[in-house]
């Protein structure tokens, strides 16, 4: 063999043992890559492959019931006729939707939107496209579906709310969860589209107990995400029922008996505090925030000048006008700043300086005692009694009869209300507190304003000799009882007590007073009451010159609002009712009739004599009555 041949056969056996190491290299390496996928990690990419073949679905489970005391449903679940569709089984979506707006309600809009979602995701992802069907509209579907290819009628479930308006104010809402709730709370039951939490009032303030326990079903997918199997299915758990201390009969009552105005009823346990009755008017459609308002409908609500969403009962703050004089005067007997036969001579007048105060009757009602005085509802007598008790004695009185006091109530929005005081007057605008603003508090005006509830709770604590009680809604909640709030003992004195609860029963029970036309007699019981009347308006000096207008001359807002507080029986009293109707002119003319039939039918029923449902329920009914 030649040189030349020598150095060509050496350098071929060069490259080929190159070419073997770098084909045993890439082999070993290959072997490595598959030895570190198939046994070191064997166990995470079978996991990692499973997951992408079952795929676990979120099963929203049934929202417990809210019921009254005794047991009846005032918010429960029922079938949701519903349509959906499968664009894979549609030859034509557009013609099928077209088709089917023939037979149920279906817009251009929302067509144009289900069309976009069936070109924007996989055929065979079904899509909603109408809820909340009548059984009419869902039997029309079923007869007409051989005609509709790709669409399929089902049943799901849905809020129920059998009172709507009568009850919209405390059972509140349930809605679609929003991206700060779903923040929030990062559960993937809040994800699904038929999930809804509560939005307000008691479906608010209980969520959480009414919402139970989600399930789940392992479905197998393929490589699309279309659904092949399922696997494993745990179903859910069910909401806790929930019940309240109303009355769905005397709740349903005073609603009907306040329809077409604007105010609110509040009727209260005088021991307990449970609130059996709380009226809010206007009401509205709760199933509007399941469903989803249209445009015109949420502008029509936010529109109205009667205030359908606000909860008057517990955010209504309104002067209380006359209804605080009983409790005026007892202020002023505990003081000793008057003897219940003291006279105050009443000419309709009061000058305190350069100002003129006036009496609600132009001439005056003479001389007038503390009994008197209450049941004509003398104004003349309590700028005399204000003045006497001062700012400072009638604030501390004021607060312990509950105005100006949250008490962490059971539903969401509660307003505190306003007694005045030199300190605040002086922190909120800087000046210094007038001697007029003492007489005109005096009489339940000026800076002063309650709630309903606040008035309910103020009468309450005056009709059960001196408890501090304090108002409820929750009796229960799944199987454990809500404990009552602590209720605390108000020294007063008993025989004080006994006059001033004498007045106000003259207010109802004597001829002249105020509130003699709107008596109750049921079986002997007995209704004490007290009218008020609130400016809303300052009335000039030129308008007392010419004459003051009258409620039906005034534009409605400029008109008074019209109050009444009551409680009953008057022998061994239990129930504390106020009612106020917003400008209605007088409380005895507008509020008092109302609270007359609101308090006649509740001593016909005389629901806290009747088993409750609810743990210890007759446990807690014979505490009531101590």
């Amino acid at each position: 063999m030649s040189v030349k041949d020598n150095e060509r056969y050496l350098a071929f056996s060069r490259r080929a043992a190159l070419l073997s190491f770098g084909t045993l290299g890439a082999f070993g390496t290959i072997a490595a890559r598959l030895y570190y996928l198939q046994v070191s990690k064997s166990r995470e990419y079978s996991l990692k492959a499973e997951e992408n073949r079952i795929d676990p679905r979120v099963i929203v489970p049934l929202r417990g019931r809210i019921l009254d005391r005794f047991g009846v449903e005032l918010a429960s679940n029922q079938q949701d006729y519903r349509v959906i569709l499968v664009p894979e089984n549609a030859e034509d979506v557009e013609m099928v939707l077209e088709s089917l707006a023939h037979i149920i309600p279906l817009n251009d809009e929302l067509r144009q939107s289900i069309l976009k979602k069936a070109q924007s995701q996989r055929d065979f992802v079904p899509i909603k496209v109408a809820g909340h069907l009548t059984w009419e509209e869902f039997s029309r579907v079923n007869v007409r579906g051989p005609e509709l290819a790709g669409i399929e009628p089902v049943v799901g479930e849905t809020r129920h709310y059998p009172y709507r308006e009568d009850l919209s104010h405390v059972l509140g809402y349930v809605t679609r969860p929003d991206a700060d709730d779903q923040a929030e709370d990062p559960h993937p039951l809040l994800r699904q589209e038929e999930f809804r939490i509560g939005g307000d009032g008691i479906e608010r303030l209980t969520d959480k107990s009414l919402r139970g326990k989600p399930g789940y079903r392992h479905v197998e997918v393929n490589a699309l995400g279309r659904v092949v199997g399922e696997i494993r299915r745990v179903d859910g758990q069910a909401g806790d029922d929930v019940v309240l201390t109303i009355d769905v009969a005397l709740q349903k009552f005073a609603a009907e008996r306040m329809r077409g105005e604007s105010g609110s009823a509040v009727l209260m346990d005088i021991y307990s505090g449970d609130v059996l009755a709380l009226v809010s008017e206007p009401g509205f459609d709760p199933q509007g925030f399941n469903r989803g308002w249209t445009p015109e409908q949420w502008k029509e609500l936010l529109d109205n000048p009667l205030k359908p969403l606000i909860n008057k009962s517990i955010a209504g703050q309104y002067p209380p006008g006359s209804t605080i004089k009983p409790m005026i005067a007892l202020a002023a007997l505990e003081q000793g700043v008057v003897r219940p036969s003291e006279a105050v001579f009443c000419s309709g007048k009061r000058p305190l300086g350069s100002h003129v105060f006036h009496c609600w009757k132009r001439h005056g009602h003479g001389w007038m005692d503390l009994k008197g005085a209450v049941k004509h509802s003398c104004d003349i007598y309590f700028y005399e009694i204000a003045n006497r008790l001062g700012i400072d004695q009638m604030e501390e009185y004021l607060k312990r009869f509950g105005l100006g006091e949250r008490y962490e109530f059971d539903l969401p929005g509660e307003k505190p209300g306003l007694v005045p005081s030199r300190g605040w007057k002086k922190a909120t605008t800087g000046v210094s507190w007038q001697k007029g603003e003492t007489l005109i508090t005096g009489i339940g005006q000026g800076y002063l304003l309650a709630t309903p509830l606040q008035l309910a709770v103020m009468t309450a604590r005056f009709a059960n000799g001196g408890f501090k009680v304090k108002p409820r809604l929750l009796r229960s909640v799944g199987s454990e009882f809500v404990e009552r709030p602590k209720r605390d003992v108000i020294n007063f004195n008993a025989k004080n007590l006994a006059i001033a609860q004498d007045a106000m029963n003259a207010v109802s029970n004597e001829v002249g007073g105020t509130a003699f036309r709107s008596r109750v007699d049921v079986n002997g019981m007995k209704m004490a009451g007290k009218t008020g009347t609130a400016q809303v308006r300052r009335i000039t000096k030129a308008e007392r010159l010419t004459g003051v207008l009258k409620n039906e001359e005034l534009p409605w807002k400029f008109r008074d609002h019209a109050l009444f507080v009551a409680f009953a029986p008057v022998k061994e009293p239990r129930y504390a009712l106020a009612v106020v109707i917003e400008h209605g002119g007088s409380g005895s003319k507008k509020a008092a009739p109302i609270a007359k039939d609101i308090m006649e039918e509740t001593l016909k029923r005389d629901p806290l004599r009747r088993s409750a449902v609810s743990p210890l329920a007759q446990i807690t009914d014979l505490e009531g009555q101590g």
